[in-house]
């Protein structure tokens, strides 16, 4: 049966997770506060250990949305990880990997996206229905009651303050879950893309002040 390694670091709250056999053989969890980069390695060199000397079939990656800087050091240790094992890394939204959207039920996924703006997505049997996409706070607030009235379940990934939402960490067994329920359709879309990130805003660039000397 394949071998499968799961990394999921868009929030403080990651874990790494080995799957063999078609089950969960090992999963283990770290609180890094953002300092991803600093702590993963652990926990993943435990993962190998148990895993011994046989090389991954596919590994599996959490894309956000969530920490920036932490999701990126997820996806760089993963696409290593495979260019070792000779095999896909393959980033699988950590948003449905919690219980919520696992339960398969309606859903929204709500998060704070600073600096005044927030972002949300509905879920429902597994899939996104849309977003992630920004609102403002009056967004967010009649998205939020909205969802409540339709007896939808609210859940958010990291606490936001002065919001009263309840929060569901992603981990890597549950992105495992997700991706073992995914349809054969939706497995190779997925496979078929870069990893990367979930971007909320595009990605910013700042514009040197020199001359170039073309123009």
């Amino acid at each position: 049966m394949d071998s499968i390694l799961i990394i999921e670091t868009s929030t403080p709250a990651a874990s790494v997770a080995l799957v063999s056999d078609g089950g969960i053989v090992a999963e283990i969890g770290f609180v890094s506060d953002r300092r991803h980069n600093a702590l993963l390695f652990g926990p993943l060199a435990e993962i190998m250990k148990i895993h011994g000397s046989r090389v991954f079939d596919t590994i599996l990656v959490g894309s956000g949305p969530g920490s920036y800087s932490g999701t990126r050091v997820g996806i760089a240790a993963a696409q290593g990880a495979a260019l070792v094992a000779g095999c896909k890394a393959v980033a699988v939204p950590s948003i449905l990997s919690v219980p919520a959207c696992l339960s398969g039920n309606p859903c929204l996924a709500v998060g704070d996206a600073r600096r005044g703006s927030f972002w949300h997505s509905q879920i429902d049997r597994g899939h996104m229905i849309n977003g992630p996409g920004l609102i403002d706070e009056i967004g967010f607030d009649a998205a939020v009651e909205n969802s409540r009235e339709q007896g939808m379940e609210i859940f958010c990934m990291e606490k936001i303050h002065n919001k009263s939402i309840p929060l569901q960490h992603p981990t890597a067994s549950g992105l495992w879950m997700a991706w073992k329920t995914a349809s054969a359709e939706i497995q190779t879309l997925l496979a078929a893309r870069i990893p990367q990130p979930i971007y909320l805003k595009p990605p910013h660039i700042t514009e040197s002040r020199k001359k170039s000397i073309f123009g």
